[in-house]
């Protein structure tokens, strides 16, 4: 193994790595020997992931939490802190999607239920993470999923771009505040990657046939392919990285 890849002794949390691009993120850093705290809002779910995870080998962490709600984060953190002794890295990748729907047509409510997880959900993570990393004085690592839509026109996502284009701008201006800390920040953009959360609309024919001419790798990205740049962004290998948007989304947006 490169050496620079060893996470050993190291901690992560991983919010929403009960499912999707956060269990594929888990996943790779227990490989490379980090230990790991999975936060999601479905006990059912989050218990059956840490058990599927744990028998990979590793130790595996599992904490309910709904990352909108700024009580049940603190206390989530403090008891990943608890579990895990210190956190070196926090995944901030519980989000939600959105139903298509037209400005015109949007009540606030959505609008707020999409936000609230994903902006509000993002400021609760991050703040509780760099306060203990920035106490402890030992650095850290922060990592927010974000989205192409947040590079691209979301027409009838309007709510949904702005949620994750928020995401990559409070990235950047949390590297820059952070760096005196040794806190390093970036952002991670999937396309369209086959999870619970895009099943829907990677089933609709219509939709596959208007989507993946556009993609130059020609397939659905899978949970997978984000294991490599989580264990690339926690470990010492991008040491003087920080402040970037990493894109990965099979060339889709670059056609």
């Amino acid at each position: 193994m490169y050496q620079a890849f060893d996470l050993s002794g190291r901690t992560a949390v991983v919010t929403g790595g009960n499912g999707g691009i956060g269990y594929g993120m888990a996943h790779a850093l227990l490989a490379v020997g980090a230990r790991v705290a999975i936060w999601g809002s479905n006990p059912d779910k989050t218990a059956r992931a840490r058990d599927e995870l744990a028998a990979g080998g590793g130790r595996v962490e599992a904490i309910v939490c709904d990352v909108g709600d700024e009580g049940q984060v603190e206390r989530a953190f403090a008891e990943s802190l608890d579990r895990l002794g210190h956190v070196d890295a926090c995944f901030a990748n519980a989000g939600v999607s959105s139903k298509p729907t037209p400005l015109t047509e949007m009540s606030y409510d959505e609008f707020r239920r999409v936000m609230r997880v994903n902006v509000d959900g993002l400021f609760f993570t991050f703040r509780a993470a760099a306060r203990h990393m920035a106490a402890r004085d030992r650095g850290g690592v922060l990592v927010a999923t974000a989205s192409t839509a947040a590079i691209e026109g979301a027409a009838r996502n309007s709510h949904y771009g702005a949620s994750k284009g928020a995401v990559t701008s409070y990235v950047r201006a949390l590297a820059v505040e952070l760096a005196r800390h040794r806190i390093r920040v970036n952002s991670v953009l999937p396309g369209w990657i086959e999870t619970d959360m895009t099943a829907r609309a990677m089933g609709d024919e219509r939709f596959a046939a208007a989507v993946m001419p556009r993609i130059p790798a020609r397939r659905w990205g899978n949970i997978d392919d984000f294991g490599g740049v989580a264990v690339y962004l926690m470990s010492d290998a991008s040491a003087y990285m920080t402040g970037e948007q990493l894109v990965i989304d099979g060339g889709y947006t670059k056609f």
